[in-house]
C-alpha cells in the first residue's frame, strides 16, 4: 500500500514521502499529514523479539512507501549505532509503578536525536530519489533540544545547508553552549531577541516568502526544515512508542494486548502527536496524557476546545516546553474536523491574526483519548525532590513536568493502567534546575548573583549533581566544557530573514 501525503490546508496534489521530506513545509503554509494511517505490519509478539533497529524499520517502511527496503535499512543503520551511549537506543526505567522512556541516550542527550540522527540520512536519499541537485538549506526554530541534534545531525553533510534560531535568552546555559560550540562548514546559530513562538513564526514567514525563494531558485538553494513539522521528524518518533510496548511486553511488564498510558511532556505537539499515531497503527495506548508547563495553553484547550496564545509568555526551567503555538496541534485539528482543509486553514488564519481559534463541540468530543495535566515549577521542583528521595532516580525538568501530570491523573480518574512516562532530556543538561530542588543551598552559591558567568555556573551544578547522583557526566557535556565558541550572531526577530539572506551570500 502506498502511503501519500497532503497538505491540511488545501487540496493541492499529494506528494510522496520522500518529496514531503524535501519540501518540509507545503507551498500553501500547510503541514504534510498521510492519507491514511498504515496499521502496524506484524504482531505485539513478534515486535517484542526484535532490537530497535528492527522495530524501527517495520514501521517506518508503512509509512516511508517510497523508499526501498535497501535504503531504509540504510538509512536506520547508520543513524542508531554507536552514537548512543545505551545499546538499547531507549531503554526503560521502571520507577516504583511508573516506566520511564529514557530518550535521552543520543548525542546531545535529548529525545530529538531519536528523529535528527536519522533525518539526514532521509533527507540525501530522497534527494538522490528525486533527481535533486539543489542544495538544501535546513531552516529551524528551536526551543532548546531541536537546534543542537539538527545541527550535529547535518553538519558538514554533502549538498546541505543549515540555519537554526534560537531565542537568546529562553534557552539553558548547556543548550546554548551546545549550539555555539557546534563546527561544520555548513552550519550557522541565531540568537534571536524574543522567544521561541517570535523564532518559529519567524522562520514560517521565511518559509512563506515568495520573493526570498525565487532568491534561492536563481542560486541553486531549496528550503527544507528539520522541526517536526517536517513529517521525517514525525515517522521516526512513532518507532520508539512501539518500541517501549514492545520492550514491557518482552519483560513480562505487561500481557499482550493490555492497555497502557502515556504521558508526554508537551510543547509544539509533535511528540505526543507520534503517540496519537502509534494508537491509531494498533498499539494498545487507553490515554494520552499531555503535560504542560506554565504555558499551559494547550491544558486549557483540551479543557475547553479554545486555543488561545493571548497570554503572558513564561520563561521556567523547561524551556523547550515554553511554547504558546504548537504548530503540530494542526495535524490533529485537521483530523477532527474530518480532513477538512478549509476549516483547517480557516482555524490557522485565525490564530495568525488573532491568536486564538475554538472548535466544535462534535471536534471536542473527538479528542476524548487526550488528557491534559500541567505542573508549575514548585510541583515539577517537588517531583524532582521526592522521587530521588524516594528512588534515587533523578530526572531532568521536562520529565518532572510529565511524571506530575501522570500522578495528578491518576488520583484525578483512579485509572491503573501501566503508566509510560516519556523521559526527554538528561538532567544534565538541566543541572541548576536539578540543583535548584536537590539541593537549594549549593543552588543558591551557583546562581548567576553568585557566580556571574553562566558557564561556569552551570559546569559547578554538572559536578555537584554527579556528585550527588554518582550518575556519569555523558560525554555530550563533558566535551563542552572547553570548546570554542563558534557562533556569535544575535538578531531582532525583524532581522531573521536578512541574517538567513547574508549567511547564504545572497545579500547584494
Amino acid at each position: 500500500m502506498e502511503i501519500r501525503y497532503q497538505s491540511t490546508r488545501s487540496h493541492m496534489p499529494s506528494v510522496t514521502a520522500s518529496e514531503a521530506i524535501l519540501k518540509g513545509l507545503s507551498d500553501d503554509g500547510g503541514l504534510f499529514v498521510p492519507e491514511q494511517i498504515p496499521p502496524l505490519p506484524c504482531s505485539l509478539q513478534e515486535l517484542s523479539q526484535m532490537d530497535y533497529r528492527q522495530v524501527a524499520f517495520e514501521v517506518m517502511k508503512q509509512y516511508l512507501t517510497d523508499f526501498s527496503k535497501e535504503e531504509l535499512k540504510a538509512c536506520i543503520d547508520s543513524a542508531y549505532d554507536d552514537k548512543f551511549e545505551s545499546e538499547a537506543i531507549a531503554p526503560l526505567a521502571k520507577v516504583e509503578d511508573t516506566y520511564y522512556l529514557e530518550l535521552f541516550h543520543g548525542p546531545t542527550i535529548a529525545f530529538k536525536d531519536m528523529a535528527l540522527s536519522v533525518l539526514p540520512y532521509l533527507m540525501t536519499t530522497a534527494m538522490k530519489k528525486n533527481g535533486r541537485e539543489k542544495e538544501i538549506v535546513i531552516l529551524t526554530a528551536t526551543s532548546g533540544d531541536t537546534g543542537k541534534a539538527a545541527l550535529a545531525g547535518f553538519a558538514d553533510v554533502p549538498g546541505t545547508r543549515i540555519i537554526v534560531f534560537y531565542p537568546k535568552d529562553g534557552v539553558s546555559a548547556i543548550q546554548k553552549q551546545q549550539m555555539l560550540t557546534q563546527r561544520g562548514e555548513n552550519v550557522a546559530v541565531v540568537g534571536v531577541e524574543g522567544n521561541f513562538d517570535d523564532c518559529q513564526s519567524g522562520v514560517k514567514a521565511i518559509f512563506g516568502d515568495i520573493s526570498l525563494r525565487e532568491e534561492l531558485e536563481r542560486a541553486g538553494l531549496a528550503f527544507s526544515s528539520a522541526n517536526s513539522i517536517n513529517i521525517g521528524r514525525l515517522v521516526p518518533q512513532i518507532a520508539y512508542y512501539v518500541y517501549a510496548y514492545a520492550s514491557l511486553l518482552r519483560e513480562g511488564e505487561i500481557d499482550e494486548g493490555e492497555t497502557i498510558n502515556i504521558t508526554v511532556p508537551t510543547g509544539n505537539f509533535g511528540n505526543i502527536l507520534a503517540a496519537y499515531y502509534a494508537r491509531e497503527m494498533g498499539l494498545p495506548v487507553g490515554k494520552l496524557i499531555c503535560a504542560s508547563n506554565e504555558n499551559k495553553v494547550l491544558y486549557d484547550f483540551f479543557a475547553s476546545g479554545s486555543y488561545d496564545r493571548n497570554r503572558p509568555f513564561v520563561l521556567t526551567s523547561s524551556p523547550s516546553m515554553d511554547i504558546l503555538i504548537s504548530s503540530n496541534l494542526e495535524r490533529l485539528i485537521y483530523e477532527i474536523t474530518g480532513f477538512d482543509p478549509e476549516a483547517t486553514a480557516s482555524r490557522m488564519q485565525d490564530l495568525a491574526e488573532e491568536g486564538r481559534y475554538s472548535i466544535t463541540d462534535a471536534m471536542h468530543e473527538r479528542l476524548e483519548i487526550f488528557a491534559g495535566g500541567f505542573a508549575g515549577e514548585e510541583e515539577s521542583e517537588r517531583e524532582i525532590r521526592e522521587t530521588f528521595s524516594r528512588c534515587g532516580y533523578v530526572m531532568d525538568t521536562h520529565t518532572a513536568v510529565a511524571a506530575a501530570a501522570a500522578r495528578q491523573y491518576r488520583e484525578r480518574t483512579g485509572d491503573t493502567a501501566k503508566m509510560l512516562v516519556v523521559s526527554t532530556a538528561s538532567p544534565y543538561k538541566f543541572a541548576p534546575a536539578i540543583l535548584r530542588a536537590l539541593e537549594p543551598d549549593f543552588w543558591k552559591q551557583a546562581a548567576p548573583e553568585a557566580v556571574p558567568d553562566e558557564k561556569e555556573a552551570a559546569f559547578a551544578c554538572v559536578d555537584e549533581l554527579a556528585r550527588l547522583s554518582g550518575l556519569p557526566v555523558p560525554c555530550a557535556v563533558r566535551e563542552l566544557k572547553n570548546a570554542p565558541i563558534c557562533h556569535r550572531r544575535i538578531c531582532r526577530v525583524e532581522g531573521m530573514k536578512e541574517q538567513v539572506r547574508t549567511i547564504l551570500g545572497l545579500s547584494q
